[in-house]
């Protein structure tokens, strides 16, 4: 089954993105692979004008609602880097399971989907945005969605700069 892809027309609109890890195995929770993940967002939005209007990093996979001007080179450039980062963490902390995500001499941290779907409208926007920041409570990991740090649901928290679309 071919993977779905941002529509080149479409480029410059709000997507919900999930990026998964390639088998959904549980990579992303320990040895600081989260700030890796955050560094690479932050970066974007500092020097490639992401705007991020909601997101959260679960164990396995990650889920945002972002725009930018080049949504298809947004989507490249950060599997492409935090799959750099992610190998050298794990060659440093965990090198044993490097060889779950080889793949023709090359190593595949991400599945090759993201499953963009186009934000068409504000009722779309609320429902994603409720899904994104309801999932670790949906997991069973946390009672509220405003205790799981690692959400644009924490307020407290907030570890990106959030921009609101539809208020």
């Amino acid at each position: 089954m071919p993977s779905i892809r941002i529509n080149k027309e479409l480029n410059q609109r709000i997507y919900f993105l999930t990026f998964t890890v390639k088998r959904w195995y549980y990579l992303l929770d320990r040895h600081n692979r989260w700030d890796i993940l955050l560094d690479s967002l932050r970066y974007c939005q500092k020097n490639k004008g992401l705007k991020i209007y909601h997101w959260v990093f679960m164990l396995n996979h990650i889920h945002l609602i972002v725009k930018n001007d080049d949504m298809i080179g947004f989507v490249r450039d950060f599997k492409t880097f935090t799959s750099k980062a992610l190998k050298k963490n794990i060659l440093a902390t965990e090198p044993k399971i490097l060889k779950l995500f080889e793949e023709n001499k090359n190593y595949q941290f991400w599945q090759k989907t993201n499953m963009p779907e186009l934000i068409a409208g504000e009722e779309f926007y609320r429902e994603k945005a409720k899904y994104v920041e309801q999932n670790p409570v949906r997991k069973g990991y946390v009672r509220s969605a405003s205790y799981w740090v690692y959400s644009s649901a924490n307020s407290d928290e907030c570890l990106l700069d959030l921009d609101s679309v539809y208020g």
